[in-house]
């Protein structure tokens, strides 16, 4: 069984992206689509923590992913929901990079 076979869902990434200006000459952003319909896989994690800083944020959820272009400052769009992306790590299986994991917390 490959790893790609089992990323039995899809997520769209988003990119927080320059989308203009505003009357005063200040750059207007926006959340545009990054990567559309990307498989992945997620999971709830039970009690578990990651530390930012000085704050400790609780997962909503851990999404694994092909090797793709997704950092800390994107958003993930799952099933209707909107999750910011608080880490992401490249993980490999030895010879080079094999997958993304990146731990997701809901957007209200």
């Amino acid at each position: 069984m490959s790893y790609t076979s089992l990323l039995i869902n899809t997520c769209t990434i988003k990119r927080h992206t320059t989308t203009g200006t505003d009357a005063y000459g200040q750059p207007t952003y926006n959340w545009a689509d990054h990567l559309v319909d990307e498989p992945c896989r997620w999971s709830t994690p039970k009690n578990t923590e990651i530390k930012i800083g000085a704050e400790v944020v609780i997962v909503d959820r851990q999404l694994f992913l092909n090797d793709i272009d997704i950092t800390e400052q994107d958003r993930v769009v799952m099933d209707g929901e909107t999750f910011e992306v608080i880490s992401s790590v490249k993980r490999q299986d030895g010879a080079s990079e094999h997958h993304v994991e990146a731990f997701l917390k809901r957007v209200k």
